[in-house]
């Protein structure tokens, strides 16, 4: 066998292993690109080539000779691509959404148009698509797994439990050992039920034991207990099981899960993790409450403003509400000129430093549902002429720091689970049982659409799956930063109602920063 051939056959088995089928064409000519090299570069050029075609997202698994012609070209590359780019802001309008698909066992894009204005059938589409994506992350877990091992939970610590779904009880009269996995709804006033696409089944909670986490309406739930004449009585009642970003990963591919313009997950960019770990100053401030018709809140901003101005970050993210009263929706162009002409004073910040608007709920003008678009253009040119890297966007939103994944939400959600909530905790930290709750549920909205709105086509905007580096939550109450599955999930605060605290995120050594500024004496 010649030595060409000998490389063909290597190539054709490599891409193989990659689910694609390679034509001839294309196998010998990357053969004889790597003719001259010794066996060890042969075997890494191939690898790395066959990686660079995954991430073209071919429509069909089938390469040809310009796919590998721009491979190599992209493995030849060296330093930062156009779309590899240190800080980004991600519009959640703008977040690619998946759809997972049982036979191929992995997530797909979906690229079904979407708008604001939804049909009837989306809202039962993307509670579906959250039961689908619990269920196939909960079934892998090692305990409905063959190789099944006691877990930390109440329900991991039976052996031999089998997942079922609604319709398998219901053809039964009795069962004992049931494990259900099934959004928890109120069918009938008074009743609780646990749905799933194949019907719904009433239960009894009322002897149950809770394992930790705010269980309200609208989440999934993992219930374990006995079916009896119709009934579910339920012994035991927790949250799907989490999963580790870098697991759920693997179910995507190498397609860009996050959004931006890379056709890839920046996210195993070397360039960029490189630059991350050597930037060990580099951080991102966040803000929540930024009342600009505050004199006292407008002074303490001057302060920390001119403080950063030595020292700048990379992005100030400031969260709404921006006025302390709504009254009227013009009087905020006048506060954000104010803002401007205060940052248009501090010039390191002007040339090295982007201003993120995130708005809340209460701001103009939008509805009461999230996702919610940016603020309008008009109320904030004042601000954008004076500090042109003024970055208007949408809440939530996604940003993106070299390899680091974070998302950012203004709503006030640690109350409203707490509201909602059918069981409060009697033990624990307030923080731990709600990092655990959207951790768990992977999804910043773990309740229903009446307690809190949302854009049914829109859903994606709100995942946390694959589970981000850091969630940042705007919520009024006390501020706190706890780290759940390698995910730090972080309450910001009010800036006004904490004395003017706020939090400080380092990308490098992922910490947070617990700051605040001082009374002038």
């Amino acid at each position: 066998m010649s030595e060409i051939s000998r490389l063909k056959s290597q190539i054709n088995t490599r891409f193989s292993l990659g689910g694609f089928q390679i034509r001839s064409e294309a196998s010998a000519f990357l053969a004889q690109q790597l003719e001259l090299l010794d066996v060890t570069e042969r075997k890494k050029w191939i690898t790395n080539v066959a990686n660079h075609v995954q991430g073209q997202c071919l429509r069909l698994p089938v390469v040809e000779k310009q796919h590998i012609e721009l491979a190599i070209k992209e493995a030849n590359h060296t330093g930062l691509d156009d779309t590899e780019t240190i800080f980004r802001v991600i519009s959640a309008f703008d977040v690619p959404s998946f759809v997972y698909c049982e036979e191929k066992k992995k997530f797909l894009p979906d690229t079904s148009k979407k708008n604001l204005l939804a049909v009837p059938e989306a809202k039962s589409k993307y509670i579906c698509e959250r039961y689908r994506l619990l269920w196939q992350k909960t079934c892998r877990h090692e305990t409905f797994s063959r190789r099944t091992a006691p877990g930390s939970d109440a329900i991991g610590k039976k052996n031999g439990l089998i997942l079922r779904k609604v319709e398998n009880i219901l053809s039964s009269s009795k069962m004992n050992d049931v494990v259900l996995l099934g959004l928890l709804t109120q069918l009938t006033e008074g009743r609780y039920y646990l749905e799933d696409p194949t019907g719904s089944v009433p239960i009894d909670i009322s002897t149950a034991n809770f394992s930790a986490g705010l269980f309200c309406e609208g989440c999934f739930l993992l219930a374990y207990g006995k079916y009896r004449d119709g009934v579910l009585k339920v012994d035991e009642v927790g949250f799907p099981f989490p999963e580790l970003a870098a697991n759920s990963r693997a179910f995507f591919g190498s397609v860009n899960s996050w959004g931006g313009p890379s056709k890839t997950l920046l996210k195993h960019s070397r360039n960029l993790a490189e630059l991350e770990k050597a930037n060990v100053e580099h951080n991102i401030v966040f803000l929540s409450d930024c009342w600009l018709d505050n004199p006292a809140v407008m002074e303490k901003l001057n302060h920390l403003l001119r403080g950063y101005d030595e020292f700048p970050p990379v992005a100030i993210v400031l969260m709404g509400p921006f006025t302390r009263t709504n009254e009227n929706v013009y009087s905020l162009k006048p506060l954000f000129l104010k803002l401007g002409e205060m940052l248009s004073e501090c010039e390191k910040l002007i040339s090295q430093t982007d201003l993120v608007i995130v708005p809340s709920i209460d701001d103009p003008a939008a509805a009461n549902i999230l996702p919610r678009p940016p603020i309008p253009d008009a109320l904030i040119e004042g601000l954008k002429n004076r500090f042109p890297r003024t970055i208007l966007t949408s809440n939530p939103c996604r940003l993106q720091y070299c390899t680091q994944q974070i998302v950012v939400c203004r709503a006030d959600l640690v109350t409203k689970l707490c509201r909602n909530t059918i069981h409060f905790p009697k033990e624990g930290l307030l923080e731990e049982h709600f990092a655990r709750t959207i951790v768990n549920q992977s999804t910043l909205a773990p309740l229903t659409p009446i307690a809190f709105p949302t854009h049914w086509n829109y859903d994606a905007a709100l995942s946390l799956y694959p589970l981000p580096d850091l969630i940042v939550i705007g919520d009024p109450c006390q501020g706190f930063h706890i780290t759940e599955q390698d995910c730090t999930v972080m309450n910001v605060g009010s800036f006004p109602k904490s004395k003017f605290a706020f939090k400080v995120y380092y990308p490098s050594s992922k910490t947070v920063e617990d700051s605040q500024i001082p009374d002038e004496k």
